[in-house]
This record gives structure tokens, C-alpha cells and sequence, in this order.
């Protein structure tokens, strides 16, 4: 647990239990951050009670895999996001973190110890002069690290696939693992765009002006964050275009591969059905032309390596061999 409060620019207390936040909430010129990891129901509860926090919101808070929103309340906003951790592009960490927003506090709760505080952190203590815009500028930067880590997961996608491009045309086969790579790793990039999309309507939520407590000098930077969710969005809806045509580039290519050994195998059994037809005709034991005759011999022995002479250069001249 982290627990933080501000006056102004300035930090007044930090790791102090939750049963103090109503202490520091009298004053209104103090501004509180609680963050939870994994917390049990009875601890959120008890910050809930404390704060007046509605029960579908906790309820949310409380249960796994919610969607990314934003929820209104009379006394709060809730807002859920994911922090999206690279770890390979057949594997995509997530952590849910729901906020709880007031006009003095912000409460966050994560289902898993991977989200990066210390950055975030880092972040506040770097911007001290906005520390003063309040609980807005909290969660901005909090989305605002959020969403940078979906750059890193777009640039790890587009490397992997580039790789997958640049070897379609190649001569090798694709093995039964590569194939399930290429499975996995489409399925990481939906799930990857699943969590990103409702992003845009989540960041617009909080600029709507005529809902929200965001500052006019915080604008630009909650803009800011919405123009980079855009970006994102319409990356991945780029890289699943390209996921789309690998597959079709690569079934085509199957195809014509197929066909280029088709023709070969086609082209061969021509040219091996000529002597099998010409040395089953003159096998019969019945008489003809050259039948017991030298003549007979060379005569056949001429007509196959004409027939097959003229079927290669034929079918070779066609690309055919």
C-alpha cells in the first residue's frame, strides 16, 4: 500500500494508514492518493465506507478482468485502465488498475504488483508545479505513463511482424511451430486491441467540460494523451490490417507453390508416360511394322527420344520444369 497527501506543491505525509485519510480530507486545501495492491474485500470496504464510495464501483474494483471505463457517480468517477507490459509478442502482460476519483483524493487499486509505482512517482515529483492543478493532474499522469507503455507493445508488434514479412518470400517452409507462433501472436495483438480501443472514450470522457473537474491549464496535456491513444489505436488497427494480408500473402504463396510442383511432377509423368507407351506397344506379341526386325528396334528407340526430347524443351520453355 502507498498512501500520499500534498498541500499545494508541497508532500505532507506519506505511508500513513488509510483510517488517517479523513484526517487530512477536513482540510480542503489537501489533496490525497491511496494506492491498494491486490487489497482483500474488507480493506476496500473500509476506504469505502470512509469515502462514501458507491458499491457497483467497488464491486468492480473487487472483481478481475473488467473492461476500460469510465463510470459516473455522485460524490466520484471510476475509471479503469490497463498497463500493458511487452513481454514478446506471443506474450502480453496486462495490469488492471481501477481509480476512484474525487474531488480531493484518488484512489487506485491494482490486481498485481507489476505496475511500475516508482515511475509514476518519479513523474509527479518531476511536474512539482502541477502537483498544485490537484487530483486531475494525478490520474493524467497516471494515464499518461499507462499509455506510453502501449508504444512499446506497437513497435514490439511492428518489429515481429516486419521479421514475418521480410521471410514470406523465402524458400524454407514454415514449420508447425512457426505457425503456432504466428497464432499466438495474432491473438496477443487482439487481445492487445481490446484493452487499448476503449481508451478513446475513456480519456474523452474526462476532457468533457461540462462533466469533469479538469483545470483549463491541464487540457492540453489530457489532449495530449488522447492524441497518443489515437495513435496507438490506429496502429494496431494497422498492424491487424497487416496480420490479415500476411495471412492471405502466405495461403496465396502456399498455393502457388503448390501449383509450381504440380506442374513439375505433371511435366515428368508426360515425359515417363511416352517410352512407357511406345515400349508397350511394340511389347505386344502380336506382329507389326518392324516386328523381329533391327529397323523396328532403332526405329522406337528414335520415336521416345524425340517424343521426350521435344516434351522437355517444350515444358521447359513453358517454366513448366
Amino acid at each position: 500500500m502507498h498512501t500520499r497527501a500534498w498541500r499545494g506543491c508541497e508532500v505532507i505525509a506519506k505511508d500513513f494508514p488509510i483510517a488517517e485519510v479523513s484526517d487530512h480530507l477536513e482540510h480542503d486545501d489537501e489533496v490525497v492518493w491511496v494506492d491498494l495492491c491486490a487489497p482483500d474485500a474488507d480493506t476496500l470496504h473500509e476506504l469505502a465506507a470512509e469515502l462514501d464510495l458507491h458499491e457497483l464501483a467497488v464491486e468492480d474494483a473487487l472483481s478481475d478482468h473488467q473492461r476500460p471505463k469510465l463510470d459516473r457517480y455522485p460524490t466520484h468517477a471510476f475509471v479503469t485502465c490497463h498497463a500493458i507490459r511487452f513481454e514478446g509478442p506471443q506474450k502480453l502482460g496486462a495490469t488492471e488498475i481501477d481509480c476512484f476519483v474525487g474531488k480531493q483524493w484518488l484512489i487506485t487499486v491494482r490486481k498485481d504488483e507489476d505496475f511500475p509505482v516508482p515511475a509514476l512517482l518519479d513523474r509527479w515529483e518531476q511536474s512539482n508545479d502541477l502537483i498544485d492543478q490537484g487530483v486531475p493532474y494525478l490520474l493524467y499522469a497516471l494515464l499518461d505513463l499507462v499509455v506510453d507503455g502501449y508504444f512499446d507493445a506497437v513497435n514490439g508488434f511492428d518489429d515481429y511482424y516486419d521479421t514475418i514479412s521480410a521471410g514470406l518470400f523465402a524458400d524454407e517452409p514454415l514449420d508447425p511451430r512457426q505457425q503456432r507462433d504466428w497464432f499466438e501472436a495474432r491473438r496477443s495483438l487482439v487481445h492487445f486491441h481490446r484493452l487499448v480501443a476503449p481508451m478513446r472514450e475513456v480519456v474523452s470522457g474526462l476532457m468533457r467540460r461540462e462533466q469533469t473537474s479538469v483545470q483549463e491549464p491541464l487540457y492540453p496535456y489530457y489532449q495530449d494523451v488522447y492524441d497518443h491513444v489515437l495513435r496507438v489505436v490506429e496502429s494496431t488497427d494497422a498492424l491487424r490490417d497487416l496480420v490479415a494480408t500476411i495471412v492471405e500473402t502466405n495461403l496465396s504463396l502456399r498455393d502457388y507453390h503448390q501449383n509450381q510442383i504440380m506442374k513439375k511432377v505433371t511435366s515428368w509423368a508426360a515425359i515417363i508416360a511416352v517410352p512407357t507407351l511406345v515400349t508397350g506397344y511394340y511389347g505386344m506379341n502380336v506382329p507389326y511394322p518392324g516386328f523381329a526386325r533391327h529397323w523396328g528396334v532403332y526405329t522406337s528407340t528414335i520415336v521416345m527420344l524425340v517424343v521426350v526430347v521435344g516434351l522437355y524443351w517444350s515444358f521447359k520453355r513453358r517454366d513448366w520444369l
